[in-house]
């Protein structure tokens, strides 16, 4: 048995083949490239000298540094720095996003099938406390001044207790 194609003038089954043939073959490339688009990878890293400090970023508790954290919102962030025997940092560090991030060409960016990465590294240097144990320096002198103002004071000691009984009405 043999099957034979017939073409009647304009109205043939071929120009509709065609038309469903490159529809399906631009739905495949676009599924392509929608699978293997690529985004853009945003990392923050904090590192402090010395090591070891407890970071918050906005409130929220990062780690100790140094801590690499994925991140999506550029701009200010509250970065609060605590390590035992410094002084705690607190600090509004304003982080900047690179030239494919800005608006138009951060959807271009999004929509590339190259993966991208913006890695942002915040440096902080904690400054050391003094040991506990040095005194003051005055305080000595100071306190002897309080206790010789404290003994000369003209008014007399309070004699009378404070009681916790209801008064009488």
């Amino acid at each position: 048995m043999q099957h034979t194609l017939v073409l009647n003038g304009p109205s043939s089954i071929l120009p509709h083949a065609m038309i469903r043939t490159h529809i399906g073959l631009v739905g495949c490339i676009a599924l392509v490239f929608a699978g293997t688009s690529g985004c853009v990878e945003r990392i923050l890293t904090v590192q402090t000298n010395p090591p070891g400090a407890l970071v918050t970023l906005n409130g929220q508790e990062m780690g100790r540094t140094p801590v690499q954290r994925d991140f999506t919102w550029y701009g200010t962030y509250d970065v609060v720095i605590r390590r035992e025997g410094y002084y705690t940092l607190k600090k509004k560090q304003m982080v900047f996003p690179v030239y494919y991030q800005w608006i138009p060409l951060d959807l271009v960016a999004e929509l590339l099938p190259l993966p991208l990465k913006d890695h942002k590294t915040l440096w902080y240097t904690l400054t050391p406390q003094p040991p506990a144990t040095e005194p003051v320096p005055g305080l000595a002198t100071r306190a002897s001044q309080l206790r010789g103002q404290l003994q000369s004071s003209h008014y007399p000691p309070t004699t009378k207790r404070a009681t916790t009984k209801k008064s009488e009405k």
